[in-house]
């Protein structure tokens, strides 16, 4: 998320302005100051005469004779932007500031600041004023919404609103309401829908803020809201399944609801981050649901945990199957001492039957999910051994997890291990496509290089993979 400092700047400004540096003692009324740049050779008022040839010389703005360049330092041009954490010192110490009339871009900025940095219970505060401003826009947009009945509102670019990425919302909000004063309900639709995207993601992170500070059924409140405007807004789509799931979990209706949630989420965003976790969420709610509740669910798998347990322990061949410990990959890159090559270590039969025998929770299979994400995270900074020893946690619990078995095969690539190009080999004749999907998301998270060579890897690697034409035309963008 990026945070517009200039906006919180200017409400700084706006709350006590002033061209006195910080903690400069007041300057008496009538007195006047000394300008802050003095022609060449001429002294403030006041300042004590000075011998010849000590003057101020012209080529940096007075500095004495033989002075190094000043850059970056002090007042004028070079000084940097002030830091998050200078302008929240600021902020905190400007009295009156909360209750200050602002506009919503002025309140909606200051929330954003005070929430990314840690603070969510005060970014509340000014998320409420910012949304305060567009109470009006809101409901102009249900009651044109309403007139256009089965009719789809149309989108801002159709129906020629004019809005600009930097349109301030009240201007927007006047353009809205123009048109509904004019008959024009298609377009005052329009133009209300596109003046309320701003104010939505205020609500979606003032829903975060609420959860954050405990309020649950507050935060499902406000994500119910914003999904009422926009049903197809990822961060309320997730976020509104995910708290009815963890906080509904005996109320069946509520656990479809957050089933449906999931699989809207997915649909809607398939290409989003969280898809791989939505999915395995919204199967989670599913079979809590028809389960009767999650403590119900619960007493069905402790039976089927039992019953698998009643069962006899696998025998030394069988054992043999489990991944690196000697099965499919035997001999490959998973097998044997192969921890000593820099890559996973092999696995005991006490820590084969350990891994039998770990019931697949949901939080168990969300965390691992969660893991993969943070291995993805990890490659696409170059963090070699940070994704691997990432990667060695999953693979044991997951032996079919294509997208696993990319992120490792790519972080032993990346640190040149010996071993590879066999565990590539594996990853690629597993699961291929999963190892391209490996190359979006690095690129998706900046990591172009990284992306560009894994793709050309893959094609040398696969030369007859089905998505070749369209996976050479990415590796040369």
């Amino acid at each position: 998320m990026t945070l517009s400092f200039a906006l919180a700047a200017a409400a700084l400004l706006a709350a006590e302005p002033s061209n006195l540096p910080p903690n400069h003692p007041p300057v008496p009324p009538g007195t006047q100051a000394s300008p802050a740049r003095p022609p060449p050779g001429v002294l403030p008022e006041g300042h004590p005469a000075m011998a010849p040839g000590q003057g101020m010389e012209d080529g940096q703005g007075g500095l004495p004779e033989g002075h190094p360049p000043m850059t970056g330092s002090g007042a004028g041009q070079g000084r940097l932007p002030p830091s998050a954490e200078d302008l929240l010192k600021q902020l905190d110490a400007t009295e009156g500031l909360k209750s200050r009339e602002k506009t919503f871009e002025i309140a909606s900025s200051l929330g954003k600041l005070y929430y990314s940095n840690g603070r969510p219970g005060e970014a509340m505060m000014y998320f409420l004023q910012a949304e305060q401003k567009a109470v009006a826009t809101r409901a102009l947009f249900v009651e044109q919404r309403k007139k256009l009945g089965k009719k789809p509102v149309p989108s801002a670019e159709e129906v020629g609103c004019g809005f600009t990425p930097t349109t301030p919302l009240a201007d927007m909000a006047k353009v809205a309401d123009e048109r509904a004063k004019k008959g024009d309900v298609a377009g005052s639709a329009a133009c209300a829908r596109s003046a309320l995207e701003p104010v939505l993601e205020v609500e979606v992170m003032r829903g975060q803020a609420l959860y954050l500070t405990g309020d649950k059924a507050g935060a499902l409140t406000i994500f119910e809201r914003v999904l009422d405007v926009a049903p197809s807004n990822a961060e309320a789509l997730f976020s509104r399944s995910a708290v009815l799931y963890e906080t509904k979990g005996e109320d069946v209706k509520a656990l479809r609801a957050a089933h449906e949630g999931f699989e809207a989420y997915v649909a809607a965003h398939p290409d989003a981050p969280r898809v791989d976790l939505a999915k395995q969420l919204s199967v989670f709610a599913e079979e809590t649901a028809k389960a009767g509740g999650r403590e119900k669910w619960k007493q069905q798998r402790a039976e089927e945990r039992r019953i698998r347990l009643s069962q006899p322990r696998p025998s030394a061949p069988m054992a043999g199957n489990m991944p690196m410990a000697g099965g499919p990959m035997a001999g490959g890159p998973m097998a044997g001492n192969s921890g000593a090559q820099g890559g996973p270590p092999a696995l005991t039969q006490e820590m084969v039957d350990a891994i039998q025998n770990t019931e697949r929770t949901p939080e168990l299979e969300a965390g691992l999910a969660k893991l993969v994400e943070e291995g993805e995270e990890h490659l696409s900074k170059g963090r070699w051994d940070d994704a691997l020893g990432v990667y060695r946690r999953v693979v044991p619990f997951q032996p079919d997890n294509g997208r696993a078995k990319a992120g490792m095969a790519w972080a032993l690539v990346g640190k040149s291990s010996p071993m590879a190009d066999r565990v590539w080999g594996v990853a690629v004749g597993s699961d291929a496509a999963a190892v391209e999907q490996l190359g979006d998301r690095l690129m998706a998270k900046g990591d172009a290089k990284g992306a560009k060579a894994l793709w050309a890897k893959l094609l040398q690697s696969a030369p007859s993979y089905p998505n070749k034409a369209a996976l050479q035309a990415k590796a040369a963008q």
